[in-house]
């Protein structure tokens, strides 16, 4: 597959109303739209306060939009409500097959407009319904460094296998089980008696600067897939 763009790019641009004199360049940053992002969670939605946090200073290009959980009493849920976010619970209990449950995501993505979807402890796979609608638009963050140790408990995986790295990666979401191509990784030294909560403690720090870094460079129109590969442009 040659080089394609993975980006924001026609959901920003709109014209600018004409005005008397040049418009200053603060002037044109204050006119940006930002992208729309929503996020999906299953459980204490660590990273999505990561993301809220960093969406909420002043020079970011992105708002999070959408609050999605296919858990009722997912403690990310419950925070979302408290920061007045959109915040929404689907049961895939009550929405079945998984392709009907994924059609009632879209329809909140939709009336959100959101533009990219961060999957922020999100434990359910990502089906066709939701990749065709938004190919090349759903990230993930993994707490290992892919294509090492995919799947449940990567920091445990790590540790059994005795590696002396782990790390975090942010990828793009694909059919498989992680393994999307790799936007960004974070390398996080295993230390010697390391337990698995010590070593994905350590990690999630990784995580929390991490992800808002990828989304930040979504929007900037700096990430394109060249086969296997994420070229991130200057």
């Amino acid at each position: 597959m040659g080089a394609i763009p993975w980006g924001f790019e026609s959901p920003l641009r709109h014209s600018y109303p004409r005005q008397r004199g040049p418009i200053c360049n603060q002037d044109r940053e204050n006119m940006k739209k930002k992208g729309r992002v929503a996020v999906l969670l299953s459980g204490r939605g660590s990273n999505f306060e990561a993301i809220y946090q960093s969406s909420l200073k002043q020079d970011t290009n992105f708002e999070i939009v959408a609050v999605i959980s296919d858990k009722k009493e997912a403690r990310g849920l419950k925070r979302a409500e408290e920061f007045n976010l959109n915040a929404f619970h689907i049961s895939p209990k009550e929405f079945k097959p998984r392709d009907v449950y994924e059609k009632k995501i879209l329809e909140i993505l939709e009336a959100h407009r959101v533009d990219l979807v961060c999957l922020a402890g999100y434990m359910r796979i990502v089906g066709d319904t939701l990749l065709s609608a938004y190919g090349g638009r759903v990230i993930n963050i993994h707490p290992a460094l892919l294509p090492a140790f995919p799947g449940l408990h990567a920091q445990q995986q790590a540790l059994d296998h005795g590696v002396k790295v782990s790390g975090c990666t942010v990828h793009f979401v694909d059919a498989g089980v992680d393994t999307g191509p790799i936007i960004l990784q974070k390398a996080v030294e295993v230390k010697e008696g390391d337990s698995e909560e010590d070593l994905s403690r350590r990690i999630l720090t990784g995580e929390h600067r991490l992800y808002s870094k990828a989304i930040t460079l979504f929007f900037k129109n700096r990430l394109k897939i060249n086969g296997r590969k994420v070229i991130i442009s200057p």
